[in-house]
């Protein structure tokens, strides 16, 4: 284990294409969505501790949450939790863990990794992160992971390699353009050019670059998050943190930095790979019966095809002649809609925290 290598898991989203099971009081990382034992963030834990100091893999997500982490990630001391007050996007998220660790080790090496994707070749996962370990090291690279498409999706963001590589790691390529979640036939187009790959959200950068790229291209949440440097691991971090976010711009660490520097490196992988993003993620990868319907509670169908039916042990739930349907039963709330619609699940949920109130998210 090299004690320079630190990991931080960005785990304060609200997933809201998950709803009704992922709600704001208990987000989709902390749920065993893919039916394995374990929740996301667990997981995710899981396929580095083994690799990573222990006390090296922080958890920087939303304040409302710190329960959540300390209750599934017990191993992970307060000083290893970063929290936020207010939801402000990736970059001040990554802002944030990397000042506070350069401040403790101006050595270190970080991989920012979501807390909510699903990976089923950890070995092969684990060697890609070994390879954009070393490339980051060889001179001052962000290094960003791709993975290679196998369809034209939609729900993913894109990268487009150059054919500039390294002697070192034929895997590696210099990044041309990044493009957030194409229509169809342009997503059609990125894979018959053969040089786009699907943008993971998984980064691996030395500390000191990714502050100098900060510094230079996103000055004003650089200058907040040094400013407190003094704060960090201290009792005055917390409030110090809050001055900082009430004041930091809302931004991704994709339009704050990495489409604008001309350092940035991807390396390719193969590991399979899921962002788990809604609920059509989870169809593709749960088992199927006959019907080819995935099944998960009390549930008995007829005559039903192609859909995604879930919920508790608790209640029956009987349907009849439907296809390429989603019904998900939790709590207060039922969602009965066709499936492939992500848009309209944002719209779905946004209308329902209008006209029925927060109680029901």
């Amino acid at each position: 284990m090299n004690k320079n290598t630190f990991v931080v898991i960005m785990a304060g989203g609200v997933g809201t294409r998950f709803w009704p099971f992922s709600r704001a009081y208990k987000p989709k990382q902390f749920l065993d969505i893919i039916g394995c034992g374990k929740t996301l963030i667990q997981l995710t834990f899981d396929r580095f501790k083994e690799q990573i100091p222990l006390e090296n893999i922080y958890v920087v997500s939303n304040e409302r949450y710190k329960n959540l982490i300390k209750e599934q990630l017990p191993a992970l001391t307060d000083d290893q939790i970063l929290l936020e007050p207010f939801q402000r996007n990736t970059a001040p998220c990554v802002a944030y863990a990397s000042y506070k660790i350069a401040s403790k080790n101006p050595e270190a090496t970080i991989i920012v990794t979501p807390s909510d994707h699903a990976i089923f070749n950890d070995a092969e996962f684990m060697s890609t992160i070994n390879s954009a370990l070393a490339l980051s090291s060889s001179g001052e690279k962000l290094v960003t992971i791709g993975i290679q498409p196998h369809k034209p999706e939609t729900g993913y963001g894109y990268i487009q390699y150059t054919h500039e590589a390294t002697n070192q790691l034929p895997e590696a390529k210099k990044v041309k353009t990044f493009t957030e979640k194409p229509e169809l036939e342009l997503a059609k187009k990125f894979l018959e050019s053969g040089d786009f790959v699907w943008n993971a959200g998984l980064f691996v950068w030395q500390a000191s670059s990714i502050i100098r790229a900060f510094e230079k291209y996103d000055k004003d949440n650089a200058l907040l998050f040094k400013e407190i440097k003094e704060a960090y691991y201290t009792q005055e971090e917390t409030i110090k943190v809050h001055e900082a976010y009430s004041q930091a711009k809302n931004i991704s660490i994709d339009y704050a930095i990495l489409e604008k520097a001309d350092n940035v490196w991807v390396v390719l992988g193969d590991f399979g790979w899921s962002d788990l993003g809604a609920w059509d993620s989870l169809y593709e990868l749960r088992e199927k019966n006959k019907e080819a319907n995935v099944i998960e509670g009390n549930v008995t169908t007829y005559e039903v095809k192609n859909c995604i039916i879930s919920g508790s042990k608790d209640k029956l739930i009987v349907v009849e002649g439907l296809e390429n349907y989603l019904i998900a039963d939790n709590g207060n709330s039922l969602l009965i809609c066709k499936r492939g619609n992500e848009n309209q699940m944002r719209t779905i949920v946004k209308d329902v925290k209008l006209t029925k109130g927060d109680e029901y998210l």
